[in-house]
């Protein structure tokens, strides 16, 4: 199995690239952010590799490093995502920046990738959340928050504040991180008003 490969670039296509090395052209399909940041054709490149071998084809898909390739290989173990979904998140998100989206249940984040409807998205966040926070540097106070309410374990006016601040047109993970920090100076006995005022304070500053 193919690993890594360095050599030269060849050519590229609409979601490919060539690399020489040693005189084989190897056919590497890399998410749209991967190609971005490869160097001119004739220059060299260092790409990880996921060798994906089936009955009818061997196909290879390029990173920029280790950790997106890890990434990739998380993406496909979920139930309806294929290599082309998986390219679509990665091209859509960095790899710390979708760690953080699944930690923080942002659906929306994930959802901006082509092909990623809300079904899908839901499944990524709900089958890879506990490895998540493994590859984000997010408060896990604020993760464990955020999971709570959104399995709606979370005391009710916590709860009802982020929905407040969320109705106000802040997104869920920035609402929570503020409420998170309002009630951790608050304390756990604050009210619902205390923590919205709170919260907007944490947003403003």
């Amino acid at each position: 199995m193919i690993g890594k490969l360095k050599g030269t670039i060849d050519s590229y296509g609409p979601d490919w690239v060539i690399v020489d090395v040693h005189g084989v052209g190897y056919v590497v399909h890399c998410s749209s952010r991967t190609l971005q940041a490869l160097p001119a054709a004739g220059e060299a490149a260092v790409l990880s590799i996921e060798t994906m071998v089936r009955e009818d084809m061997i196909r290879l898909y390029g990173f920029a490093n280790d950790l997106e390739r890890e990434w990739f290989r998380l993406l496909l173990a979920v139930q309806g995502v294929g290599a082309k979904v998986a390219l679509s998140v990665l091209s859509t998100l960095k790899a710390s920046d979708l760690a953080t989206a699944i930690a923080m249940r942002d659906k929306a984040a994930i959802g901006r990738a082509n092909g990623v409807g809300p079904k899908v998205a839901e499944r990524i966040i709900t089958e890879l959340k506990d490895k998540a926070p493994g590859f984000t540097d997010i408060d896990p106070t604020l993760a464990k928050l955020v999971g709570d309410v959104d399995d709606k374990r979370a005391p009710g006016p916590i709860r009802d504040a982020i929905s407040a601040l969320t109705n106000l047109g802040y997104g869920q993970p920035q609402a929570a991180a503020a409420i998170a920090a309002a009630a951790g100076k608050a304390g756990e006995e604050a009210n619902t008003q205390t923590l919205i005022r709170m919260g907007l304070k944490e947003l403003s500053s």
